[in-house]
Parts: C-alpha cells; structure tokens; sequence
C-alpha cells in the first residue's frame, strides 16, 4: 500500500468516525458534493498529459484543487465556481441557513457537471 493511500485511508476513517450529530444539516450533501467535484477536477487535470512542473511545484507547494481548478483554464472556472459554492455552503451550514446551503451544494453541482 502507498503513502497516499494510507493517507486517503486515514482520513477516511476519521471522517466517518465523526459523529452525526456534530454533522450540519447540509454536511453529507456538501461532502458528496467536494468528492465528485475533486474527481472532476484530478480527471481533467490527468488528461492533458505531461507538463512541465510550475514555479510553485519547484517551490514544494503542495497542489489543492483550488490551485489545479485556475491552470485548467475556462473548464477551471467552471471547477472554481463549483469550489467558491461549496465553500458558502458550508458558512451558510455552520450558520445554521439549511436553505441557502441546499441552495449553493446545488450550485455547485450543477457548476462542477457543466
């Protein structure tokens, strides 16, 4: 088993060791949400080949999906769009708003499917 995969196994755990009831209202959905809209964007960003490492790859910064959205050029504004939602989702979750965060895990699906 690789590094990386003991590491996706650890949060995972942890993940689901986390209690419902510290869970939000809209948590699952926005993290349902997250996991597809993170697929889309490593699938995108895989399909394109071999490229030469950026300045902040030689620096040792560590790529986020925020980071591998801005390089896929206007499909990564569609990925951003989706990731800015999903951020307001879970202040509007924490917040208590169940609504608009229904609304903005909605946004950002729909954002991310384009």
């Amino acid at each position: 088993m690789t590094t990386t995969t003991r590491y996706y196994a650890v949060i995972a755990i942890l993940l689901l060791a986390v209690s419902p009831s510290h869970a939000g209202s809209c948590a699952q959905a926005i993290a349902t949400v997250q996991s597809d809209v993170d697929a889309a964007i490593e699938n995108r960003a895989g399909s394109h080949g071999w490229r030469p490492e950026g300045l902040d790859a030689l620096r040792g910064y560590q790529p986020t999906p925020g980071s591998l959205a801005a390089t896929e050029g206007t499909v990564g504004e569609q990925f951003q769009v989706a990731l800015d939602s999903l951020d307001r989702a879970r202040a509007a979750d924490r917040s208590g708003y169940t609504e608009v965060c229904r609304r903005e895990v909605e946004n950002a699906r729909s954002a991310a499917s384009r």
